[in-house]
């Protein structure tokens, strides 16, 4: 007999997640930034990226510094929005692979700088945080970031399996002058991740795959196991040993050593005091967002809460959210409909607020840039040969690239008679996989172009998501078609292109998105 009783009714993903974090408020500046335009980038090649983990460097007298680190691309941090990230993934599921592979193909080779924080124990124990509290950060205004060094892909892998698979990341694989702290989460991924390597790639050997292969000469007492693929000599497979002096020893001088620490006090099963601030943090990046962004946030916590069916979840989210600023909980609470339906959040420690960091906000620190960016010229025949020369000159002193759209793949005609290939075709080619986009049609094949309805989607969606819109004067007729004519007048981003001067189209493209437009969109 099926059992009805209401504890067995299934709950969709979105409650079980939202129920978790709900009862967990340390998860609250964590889904700050999942909220938020960091969480749909616009390529791999333009996110930054941050360990949680506080570790040390130990320089060569034994002095320790704790040390955060961090990537920054060099192109910059862009996202996309979301309406864009969902067409995306239906146009194109393998975009961002398919752009971080087309990169490198082509020689634009995506870079990262590799950064520090660094700061002594004594300048830690002045913080308002917990340093060994992974669900902190440190403002950069507070410790600046300090340039290391550089990762560049400069080639794409040979074979997925062997290249990717098999790459086994592991934070207990340290080398000498880097060394842990007692971060509690650091200290349980210390063991997990090498158990999870151990049990996914078949036994202790695998730092031998040649993925993993060490650069420098290294040696140590794993003879035999599953996968061993050297051929160790000798019976010894321990230390110390007399039975075979000619074996490698550990040095003590040149090798791994972790700094010497005095610890004291009662060894607890339980979340340190110092980190009982949940909600300091999360004021902390929403005071640190512009308003576009801030209206990203509020949109995204109201489209993923509505997706719960347990009205007793929304209610619980909305007390964290009107804990970390009344704005956010008024404007989640309105998307659903749940004015003044909100469970009271007790704070187990009085959140207090911090000073804006101007550095968490992609919109403030972005710069003006069109490099690694693509600009899409849609095009019928007859279509100006002057302004795609233009357009191709200035794209290349900006490290950007131009894309060709035409009504079918082949190629396609210029005003002057000149055959030129397309690089993609309308229906393959959505606006929302360029950074930018140009209408410019032949004058005597703009009927062709006005009667697709792709082609009136395909500039909409180009509004609608920010973009900036060039328009030779028979392009027009298309914003016209579409409905945008009045954009024209009103908009400084949609941009009128008169013979081939792209100038104000470039200057304003390097913005990447026009934000003015959002609010009355």
């Amino acid at each position: 007999m099926a059992c009805r009783h209401p504890a067995w009714k299934s709950y969709p993903s979105h409650d079980t997640f939202w129920d978790f974090v709900s009862l967990t408020p340390e998860s609250v500046h964590m889904l700050m930034w999942a909220m938020s335009d960091r969480a749909i980038p616009r390529s791999f090649r333009m996110m930054e990226g941050f360990g949680v983990h506080t570790f040390r460097m130990v320089d060569a007298k034994g002095k320790s510094t704790f040390v955060k680190f961090h990537w920054r691309p060099s192109l910059g941090t862009f996202s996309l929005t979301w309406d864009e990230a969902v067409k995306i993934a239906g146009a194109d599921p393998d975009f961002h692979r398919r752009d971080l592979w087309d990169a490198i193909e082509n020689g634009v080779c995506p870079e990262w700088e590799l950064s520090v924080q660094a700061f002594t124990a004594k300048e830690a124990e002045k913080f308002d945080f917990d340093v060994l509290d992974p669900t902190k950060l440190i403002p950069e205004e507070i410790v600046p970031l300090r340039p290391l060094g550089r990762m560049v892909l400069d080639r794409n892998v040979d074979n997925f399996f062997a290249e990717t698979e098999q790459v086994a990341f592991c934070p207990s694989h340290l080398v000498p002058g880097i060394d842990f702290s007692n971060d509690p989460l650091l200290q349980g991924r210390l063991h997990s991740y090498l158990d999870t390597q151990l049990t996914r790639l078949g036994g202790p050997n695998f730092h031998q795959i040649p993925i993993n292969r060490p650069k420098c000469p290294m040696g140590n007492f794993q003879r035999d196991g599953n996968m061993q693929q050297s051929v160790p000599k000798g019976r010894v497979s321990y230390d110390p040993s007399s039975l075979d002096s000619e074996h490698r020893r550990e040095n003590p001088e040149a090798g791994f050593k972790s700094v010497e620490a005095h610890e004291e006090g009662l060894k607890l099963r339980q979340r340190p005091e110092s980190f009982a601030d949940h909600y300091s943090q999360a004021r902390l990046f929403w005071k640190s967002m512009t308003e576009p962004e801030q209206r990203h946030i509020v949109a995204a916590f109201g489209f993923e809460l509505g997706k719960c069916e347990s009205t007793e979840i929304r209610e619980r989210m909305l007390g964290h959210l009107a804990v970390v600023a009344d704005p956010l909980c008024r404007g989640v609470a309105e998307k659903l409909g749940m004015a003044g339906k909100v469970q009271p959040a007790r704070p187990a420690v009085k959140p207090f607020d911090m000073e804006p960091s101007p550095a968490l906000s992609q919109v403030q620190k972005a710069p003006d840039s069109l490099a690694g960016k693509t600009i899409a010229l849609l095009v019928t025949d007859g279509f100006p040969s002057r302004v795609h020369n233009a357009l191709k000159k200035a794209a290349k002193a900006e490290d950007a690239q131009i894309a060709i759209v035409g009504l079918t793949p082949g190629t396609i005609e210029t005003d002057r008679g000149k055959d030129v290939a397309t690089d993609h075709f309308l229906a393959g080619a959505p606006s929302v996989l360029f950074d930018a986009v140009v209408v410019a049609p032949g004058p005597d094949s703009i009927e062709k172009l006005l009667d697709q309805p792709a082609a009136i989607d395909w500039v909409r969606d180009a509004f609608v998501h920010l973009k900036v819109i060039g328009l030779t004067k028979p392009g027009i007729r298309l914003l016209d078609k579409a409905g945008l004519g009045p954009a024209l007048a009103e908009d400084e981003a949609v941009v009128t292109i008169e013979g081939s001067d792209t100038d104000s189209f470039i200057e304003h493209a390097k913005k990447h998105r026009h934000w003015e437009r959002e609010e009355r969109l």
